[in-house]
């Protein structure tokens, strides 16, 4: 037994496999570059268009508010066709909204294409995780698991970079972030074309027309619908976490105003790289420990270390603290949701996996939405340092307690469900 799973760990990927992982990071990866561009952004976006910066936000939220959308309508047709049409079109479709954003004339226009764009965004995770972790070997969902939600930190860390060089290096506007970003994106797009389509979803489609079983009565079932509701205040709950230490950290870095740290906008932009650097330790690092520990046990103990942290990640006076500060945050942040991609497909039947994880992923997105709104209302207030602690200790809490009152499947078969409806789900 021992040495077959020491085989399982060290199987190597095939190229489909690796085609369809490096598709499925490449475009989270670059929804992540697009979304967070406009935090780096916003403040340059509001004196562009003679805005309150309080207002600017909101096209973040926006964004987020339409993630559910593209989780539902692209989930259920890529669990009626397949995964890799869908996906594709998805990365055309986001792909094309976030190159016109740079051509917005006005505040409207442009808050219609970050709608837009969040539909795009909320059809990408889903149907990529899917995908990639329908063909990952079982015994490697871990450590992928961990890669892939990380492209999300690197999207960060590239939009970092990037507005670091096109911004205060090259001392050109905001508009040119949005239009470099659909390169990437086109990229994901030729790779994606090479993958083929994943197995496990033509066997479930196979079951449902043996057994005549219709997706509505998976929907249905009262097992999967609680599920549904738990996994969603779940992920509402690691959402608020992941924006909530992330969407306003740049603006409470460089403002000199409302308690905020005072530092230059290149400094900033430094710090932000190294904490993203930190989120991609800990993604990598708990999701391949969720192998071991579990997929509930490795999530709550990330999310418990970031309770000590929080003094230092919000009220630190130095750049050098800060900088200690957040990344020890992001790590912990971040190795939590490195687990998610795993979790989140293990716990999905297979007959609705493209549409599943997806939406509960993205409602509870939807649900977290207002968090930047509520953290610059708070900080006008009370300062960055009180917004920052007030709205992150409470959530290390429910996202701690919230897991380990749930159930995982890690180790989970795809494609071997007892039955159409639902795949046998241990405690962990």
């Amino acid at each position: 037994m021992a040495e077959s799973s020491s085989a399982g760990a060290r199987q190597r990927l095939t190229p489909d496999q690796r085609n369809s992982f490096l598709a499925a990071v490449l475009g989270w990866t670059m929804d992540a570059f697009d979304y967070f561009i406009v935090v780096f952004v916003y403040a340059d976006i509001a004196k562009s268009f003679g805005m309150h910066k309080a207002d600017v936000v909101f096209i973040t939220t926006a964004t987020l508010l339409m993630r559910p959308v593209g989780a539902l309508l692209f989930g259920l047709w890529a669990d009626r066709v397949g995964r890799r049409i869908p996906l594709m079109v998805d990365v055309v479709f986001y792909s094309v909204v976030g190159f016109l954003c740079a051509f917005a004339p006005n505040f409207t226009v442009l808050l219609i294409l970050r709608l837009l764009y969040g539909i795009g965004m909320g059809g990408e995770w889903g149907l990529g995780a899917a995908l990639a972790m329908e063909k990952i070997p079982v015994k490697r969902r871990g450590f992928f698991s961990g890669m892939l939600q990380e492209g999300y930190s690197f999207g960060y860390l590239l939009a970092s970079l990037a507005s670091l060089i096109v911004l205060d290096w090259a001392g050109l506007s905001w508009r040119w972030l949005f239009a470099l970003s659909v390169i990437p994106a086109l990229i994901s797009l030729i790779i994606r074309s090479r993958v083929k389509e994943s197995e496990v979803w033509e066997t479930a489609r196979e079951k449902m027309r043996v057994t005549r079983t219709s997706m509505k009565d998976i929907l249905l079932d009262p097992k999967i619908i609680r599920r549904f509701v738990y996994l969603v205040l779940l992920m509402t709950a690691f959402n608020w976490m992941s924006h909530g230490t992330q969407d306003v950290y740049p603006t409470f870095l460089s403002s000199h105003t409302e308690g905020g740290a005072g530092l230059s906008a290149a400094t900033a932009s430094w710090i932000a790289v190294i904490y993203n650097v930190g989120a991609i330790i800990g993604g990598l690092v708990f999701g391949s420990l969720s192998e071991r520990f579990g997929r509930r046990y490795t999530i709550a103990f990330c999310a418990v270390l970031g309770l000590p942290i929080v003094p230092l990640f919000a009220f630190s006076k130095t750049a050098a603290l800060l900088c200690l500060g957040s990344f020890l945050m992001q790590v912990m942040v971040q190795g939590a949701w490195g687990v998610i991609p795993a979790h989140l497909t293990e716990m999905s039947p297979d007959a609705i996996r493209g549409f599943y994880p997806g939406v509960t992923y993205q409602l509870g997105n939807c649900l977290a939405a207002f968090n930047l709104p509520i953290q610059e209302t708070l900080a006008q207030s009370h300062g960055y340092p009180f917004a920052l602690a007030a709205t992150i200790i409470p959530v290390l809490i429910v996202v701690a307690t919230l897991t380990l009152v749930g159930k995982e499947a890690k180790g989970i078969n795809f494609g071997t469900d007892r039955t159409v409806t639902a795949p046998a789900v241990a405690d962990g």
